[in-house]
């Protein structure tokens, strides 16, 4: 059968959705004991998997709301396009850290990409488990150094640099999302903030009332909305990374737009940081956790030790290509090179630290 229109999914739709697109077939053969699973546990979409003796994949699909909440808080499925288009410049970026696409339908809202087998698990899900993942840093801050770089002005010409960044400005009703959730909720009354009440009803009501944090808030949100540095994720917490102790693969980019490197950044390290501080109450008797809390301080700091020196690396190796930031025929002697460098990245520091604070007020 064909779909022609926006149907939404459940298992025996997915089965005779996946045998009318070839592109998904194929991967299936000739094994028609074909078996689906939804396994969405997120707030937005429907998570299925689709495998046989042959082959398995996953099929993501979009819905016009907020599928935790329902349909009170309408959200466009059209986010389902600028995920794709993350899912492929980032793998293109960093094929070794993102699940490959291998389909995407713009009238189902749906995208179909490589299945992360286990033993992959969300990563917020292994720091309560008290797993620890010697890779981790060093896989993050590949994936970020990599996608950055490639996506800003210190890699790209304006002119590039401007049409990418218009691909992805329709994705503003997300951008909008983030702002009222990240930005506005947590300093006002709102239906949608949660806390333990009412033991934690003074910091709340300290939050409302702190003038000078809404002010630093109101820069961050100013900086979230107006700077087109990169190419960021959006949404880079820690339930949007699978790991194994050999593989680390950044997943639903569907926030994505040219905005901040910092939020990115801050993100996964205040989820980081969070994950840290709830150790305790996750402690018991034959183990109080603190050797776990130390890797996860050891890293948030190696996370960022080394996406420092990998960007910079590529800073150098590339400073006499066609990005415009910071044109050689200016910057054209070692001193003034690393003066750039280490205002930029001191910026950089300060954009992640900001940020990280309001995701983990959030």
């Amino acid at each position: 059968m064909a779909f022609l229109e926006f149907r939404r999914l459940d298992e025996r739709l997915v089965i005779e959705y996946v045998r009318d697109v070839p592109a998904l077939s194929s991967r299936l053969g000739d094994d028609d004991n074909i078996t689906v699973r939804e396994i969405g546990d997120g707030n937005l979409n429907f998570v299925f998997v689709v495998a046989n003796s042959v082959g398995s994949f996953v099929i993501k699909q979009a819905l016009p709301y907020i599928r935790c909440i329902g349909e009170s808080w309408p959200l466009t499925k059209e986010r389902a396009y600028f995920e794709a288009m993350a899912l492929e410049e980032q793998g293109r970026l960093t094929p070794q850290h993102v699940p490959q696409l291998y389909h995407f339908d713009p009238t189902m809202s749906l995208i179909a990409m490589r299945y992360l087998q286990p033993p992959h698990i969300i990563l917020r899900k292994a720091l309560i488990a008290g797993i620890q993942y010697p890779l981790l840093a060093r896989h993050m801050a590949h994936f970020m150094a990599n996608t950055f770089f490639f996506t800003s002005l210190l890699f790209r010409s304006t002119l590039h640099h401007k049409r990418e960044v218009a691909k992805f400005c329709g994705n503003a009703a997300l951008c909008s999302h983030t702002q009222q959730v990240v930005f506005s909720d947590p300093y006002q009354i709102s239906q949608y903030n949660h806390w333990t009440s009412p033991y934690l009803d003074p910091d709340a009501e300290a939050l409302r009332q702190d003038n000078l944090l809404k002010l630093e808030v109101a820069h961050l949100k100013s900086t979230f909305s107006e700077r087109a540095q990169a190419l960021i994720h959006g949404d880079l917490h820690t339930s949007s990374v699978m790991v194994t102790p050999n593989s680390t693969q950044v997943i639903d980019p569907e926030f994505a737009f040219y905005g901040p490197m910092g939020f990115d950044i801050g993100a996964f390290l205040g989820n980081l940081m969070l994950a840290f501080f709830a150790q305790d109450g996750l402690a018991d008797q034959p183990n109080d956790r603190r050797a776990y809390k130390e890797w996860i301080l050891q890293t948030i700091e190696e996370t960022w030790n080394l996406f420092y020196d990998k960007f910079i690396a590529l800073w150098d190796e590339h400073r006499n290509g066609a990005g415009e930031a910071y044109l050689p025929a200016i910057y054209n002697n070692p001193e003034v090179q690393l003066l750039a460098q280490k205002r930029y990245m001191t910026d950089l520091f300060h954009d992640s630290l900001g940020f990280g604070a309001a995701k983990m007020i959030r």
